[in-house]
This record gives C-alpha cells, structure tokens and sequence, in this order.
C-alpha cells in the first residue's frame, strides 16, 4: 500500500513480500543445526539482534536492493524464534499440549497490538516511524533471550531430503488453505466492508487472527491434553472443511468467524504429535521439517489464490480445499502398516 515511499514497484513489493518465507524454506535446516550445536541462549540472542536490525532498516531504506537482505535475515531469525519457542515447549512430555497453547497465546501477543497500532501511526506519520519502535521493542527481547538455557541439543547425523510425513502433508494444507486461500478471501472481503480504509481493514482483520490465536491457543491446548491432540485434530480439520464450503459459498462474516477459532484451537496440536512421533534426537529436526511444509502451504496459497478465484466460482476453490484438508486430517493419523518382523 505504500510501495512508492519505500522506491518500490508492486512486482518489487511480491518479491520483499516473499523473500522471508523462502528463505526458510531453504534455510530451516542450516538454522536446526546452528540451534542444536549452540542452544537457546545464543541463537535466540542474535535472532533478536536481527530483528532489531531489520526493523530499523526499515526505517531509513529504500528500494529492493537494500530492502532484500533485511527480508532474508529476517526470514532466519523468524525460524529461530520459531523453532526455540516449540522445541522449549516440547522439552517435556508431561503437559507438552498446554505449554504450545500458551507459546502461541504469547506470539500471537506482540502481532495484535502492533498491526493495528502499526496502520494508525502509518495514516498519520507514514509507514516508516512505527518499525523504529519496534526496533526498540525488539532490543527489548535481548532482556528474555539471555534468560534462555544454554545447553545444546541433540540433533540425529542424517542429511539429504526428508520426504514429507502424514503430519507434514496436513500442515502443507492448512497453511494453503487457511494461512493462504482464506487470508486472502478476507482481505478482499475487509477491503470491500471498509471502502477508502484498506490499511486499517487489513490491519484489523490481521489482528483479529492473531487474537484469535492469543485467546483460543491455551483452550486448544488443554483440550489435547484431556482427550488427545489426534482426535482433537481430525476433529477439528473436518469442522474447518465444513466451514471452508460454506465460507466459498456465501456463509462469508460467520464461516470466517468460525474458522478463525478453529484454527486457532489447531495451532497448539502440531508441535505435540511432532514430538509424540519423533522423540529423542529427531525431535529438532522433525519441528523444523514441519514448519517448512507449513511454510510452503501458505506460500502458495496467495499465488493460488490469486490465480484461481478471478476465473473459478469460489465455492468450487474452497470445496476443493475443504475436501483436501478433511482427507489430508484423516490420513495424518490413519494406523502405519504394519513393518514386517526381521525375524520371520
């Protein structure tokens, strides 16, 4: 929306705008390692220190070229933050759903006060002032991360290309369909409800997910510490299929709502069954995998969106995704066959 004040043009702003997921697409498994050999402490501070940097670039730069790299780094510390934040809340098996919940509450905090925060200062001083406050919101976190433990983590030796797991498939589709095809669906939505007012639209319609997110993770977290993160998962993708199709087919304030507190009750669940199917060693790695696939979902979900719903119905686009995540759900806990004994 205000590509001219930062020297950019609109195909500048996709790349900007994709540059930070991409790069942990191909960088989450050079961050596991840095993570597992230097632990918490250390990779949380200079993921910090990063973030802080980023932002007050922000402030001062323009034009791709100076822009592209603040995006990249920024995309490694997101993934180490990311990746201590679950690996933390994973470190004990015994109410492991109930810390995640509370870790999403706590992300989610930060992005739904400054976004819509962030859009006032924008129409009234420009964009450029509110990244050097949150570059000094950022320094702030120094205070947490030195707090962090120091001791390393143990990290299996395999290399090469993980195919993807059952669970790896279901976080590709979600982040599709919900980071990627419903986001989208939305902001077009929140344009047309607040005409001559799309900053704040976004800004508000963002912030309403994260308080989503804020509120509703610690309830998904609970739940799957009392009748278990599988169950709660199908479950809840299959009510989020039904909502998607009746989202796609004109149901738009009340499907949006519903999806919006089902998929915060989803987030907490994830990292659990990552460490429930990949305890010991694998566990860093397993996190880091799954949130790639994640990652590559919501990517994609934009482009396919933005390709998709001019030329398709758009309760076709969104049956279609209902009925890939509700299969997807289904299958990610559907019993492995059955290795065959080495002794028979």
């Amino acid at each position: 929306m205000y590509a001219s004040d930062f020297g950019l043009n609109l195909a500048e702003v996709g790349v900007l705008l994709a540059a930070n997921r991409l790069v942990r697409i191909v960088g989450y498994g050079a961050v596991s390692r840095f993570y597992g050999r230097h632990g918490d402490r250390l990779t949380s501070t200079l993921a910090v220190v990063a973030a802080a940097i980023c932002a007050l670039g922000y402030t001062s730069l323009s034009g791709l070229w100076l822009l592209l790299p603040l995006r990249l780094m920024w995309g490694l510390a997101f993934a180490a933050l990311n990746l201590s934040t679950q690996v933390l809340a994973t470190a004990q098996p015994l109410g492991v759903a109930r810390r995640s919940g509370r870790a999403r509450a706590f992300t989610a905090l930060g992005p739904m006060l400054a976004l819509p925060v962030g859009a006032a200062v924008a129409l009234w001083l420009g964009p450029r002032p509110i990244f050097f406050a949150l570059s000094l919101v950022a320094i702030a976190g120094l205070l947490m991360a030195r707090r962090l433990p120091m001791q390393p983590h143990a990290l299996t030796t395999r290399r090469g290309i993980r195919l993807p797991s059952r669970l790896d498939f279901w976080s590709f589709l979600e982040g599709l369909t919900l980071d990627g095809l419903f986001i989208i669906g939305l902001s077009y939505l929140g344009k047309d409800l607040f005409p001559g007012g799309a900053v704040m639209a976004a800004a508000l319609l963002m912030a309403l997910r994260y308080l989503g997110e804020l509120l509703l993770s610690p309830v998904g977290g609970h739940l799957a510490d009392k009748y278990g993160a599988q169950k709660l998962l199908v479950s809840l993708s299959l009510l989020t299929a039904v909502m998607l199709v009746g989202f796609g087919a004109g149901w738009l304030w009340s499907c949006a709502a519903a999806i919006v507190v089902l998929r915060a009750l989803q987030l907490p669940l994830v990292a659990p069954l990552v460490t429930q199917r990949n305890p010991g060693p694998e566990r860093v790695q397993a996190l880091a995998a799954n949130s790639v696939w994640r990652d590559i979902g919501a990517g994609a979900g934009p482009l396919l969106a933005g390709s998709v719903l001019p030329i398709v119905p758009s309760v076709w686009m969104y049956s279609a995704a209902a009925l890939m995540l509700a299969v997807s759900a289904v299958f990610s806990v559907w019993p492995p066959a059955p290795r065959p004994n080495a002794g028979g």
